[in-house]
């Protein structure tokens, strides 16, 4: 069946299975906790979607015992995305993975779809939902080439990968319940069968909001965590305390060091794709403030872009064109809301994920009494 839920998720599920989907809610985030990395507040909702326009999706696929995957989706605005590209960058830390679209990104600077993100195999099928979805905007008609933009992880570990169970039709499903406000964190979306930190990991998100004489702009960020190393979280040695985590002297124990992570960056301030590869680049460092080993095994990558309108390329267009640009000496405070919002997506992706159970294996949900008792013995400002 089918289920729609307010907070833009879609789930499809089948016999048993039901349960896991709805524990979440009980499950704190990471201020909950009284981690607030950095000095920037967030915005309202603590974010991607505190960026004005940007909508987020989900598909949610839990079926029988055996697949647990899905789709999440980021849109830049509500028109027509195709017709009015935004300015785009990506930056790739470790290249161990797949960012279907990122080349010509990398050439023209724009992106002219929404930005989805599912499991390793499931790319192609994402790329047709994208293109269909695309094709089928009003506007659109004689449109005859489409650059979608997937990135992925794999979640083999949980889900049955070589299944192929995501289909066009869960992008469609997901791009369909996309909206603006909260975001579904945790095992849901592209999130439902990954892992981080020998801990089950998903979707996180959050925000911030640069002061009004630093532009007042916000930048979000969104991550689908499926990576390894040493888990930090706000300094204190979480990973260690708790006997998880990557290259333990003991060769018992798994390594806990490959996986990937796919983040994806909003802001509206008015920078073009230069500034936005640099802002990108931002963000995976940020993922080092929680511990990640960018193993070799790390597809570790980050896809920028900003709502700004006048920076937007109309599909088609020649003329010249005035843009207002945010000059270089100007985005340092972006670059330190990146990689603040970044630490704590992560964060948040761990803490509301919950235990994630299948045929091929199982991944335990982060235990907030022991972090809650770990973060009290590293006391913060």
């Amino acid at each position: 069946m089918r289920i729609t839920r307010a907070t833009c998720c879609v789930l499809v599920l089948t016999g048993c299975a039901v349960g896991l989907a709805a524990q979440d809610a009980a499950r704190p985030r990471a201020r909950d906790l009284g981690l607030a990395p950095g000095v920037f507040a967030p915005g309202p909702f603590n974010a991607i979607t505190d960026v004005a326009g940007v909508t987020v999706g989900h598909a949610t696929l839990i079926e029988g015992d055996s697949v647990r995957t899905g789709v999440t989706v980021v849109v830049p605005h509500a028109g027509n995305v195709f017709q009015d590209k935004v300015p785009g960058a990506v930056f790739v830390g470790n290249a161990f993975g797949k960012l279907a679209g990122s080349t010509q990104v990398e050439e023209l600077g724009t992106i002219e779809t929404p930005i989805a993100l599912t499991n390793t195999l499931g790319v192609g099928a994402a790329m047709d939902g994208l293109v269909r979805w695309t094709l089928d905007q009003p506007g659109n008609q004689n449109v005859r080439s489409v650059n979608a933009l997937v990135g992925e992880t794999n979640d083999g570990g949980l889900n049955d990968i070589r299944g192929q169970h995501v289909r066009p039709q869960h992008v469609l499903a997901a791009l369909k319940t996309a909206a603006a406000g909260a975001v579904a964190e945790g095992s849901v979306g592209a999130g439902t069968g990954t892992q981080a930190f020998g801990w089950k990991g998903g979707i996180g998100t959050a925000s911030r909001r640069l002061t009004p004489g630093q532009g007042g702009y916000t930048v979000g960020v969104l991550v689908q965590s499926n990576f390894g190393g040493v888990l930090t979280m706000g300094g204190a040695p979480v990973g260690q305390l708790l006997g998880r985590y990557a290259y333990q002297p003991r060769p018992e124990k798994p390594e806990f060091g490959d996986g990937s992570c796919m983040i994806v960056v909003a802001t509206d301030a008015p920078i073009d794709a230069r500034d936005l590869g640099r802002l990108a680049a931002r963000a995976v460092f940020g993922l080092a403030r929680t511990g990640s080993s960018y193993s070799n095994g790390s597809g570790d990558f980050a896809i920028a872009f900003s709502t700004a309108t006048d920076l937007r390329t109309r599909f088609g267009a020649a003329a010249p064109q005035a843009r207002t640009l945010l000059p270089t000496d100007g985005v340092s405070p972006l670059f330190q809301a990146a990689l603040e919002a970044t630490e704590e997506a992560v964060y948040n992706s761990l803490l509301k994920a919950t235990s994630v159970k299948s045929r091929w294996g199982e991944a335990e949900a982060l235990p907030i009494e022991r972090v809650r008792e770990i973060l009290a013995r590293y006391p913060r400002p």
